[in-house]
């Protein structure tokens, strides 16, 4: 499922507010800055910084 361009325009993370990118095969918005993604379940982003996960994951290829 992709997420609306224009909804895409206005998400931010939430820990420094910054511009997110995402990821349709993987359902996930990228903040490459810090390291982290945030996942999308349903088409709705999850963008709380206590479900922030590392990325890329360790032991995946970089």
């Amino acid at each position: 499922m992709s997420l609306d361009p224009q909804l895409l325009e206005i998400l931010v993370c939430p820990q420094d507010k910054g511009p997110l990118a995402y990821s349709e095969p993987e359902q996930l918005l990228i903040n490459e800055r810090l390291g982290v993604a945030y996942r999308v379940e349903d088409g709705i982003p999850v963008l709380l910084s206590s479900e922030a996960q590392p990325y890329p994951e360790a032991g995946g290829a970089a």
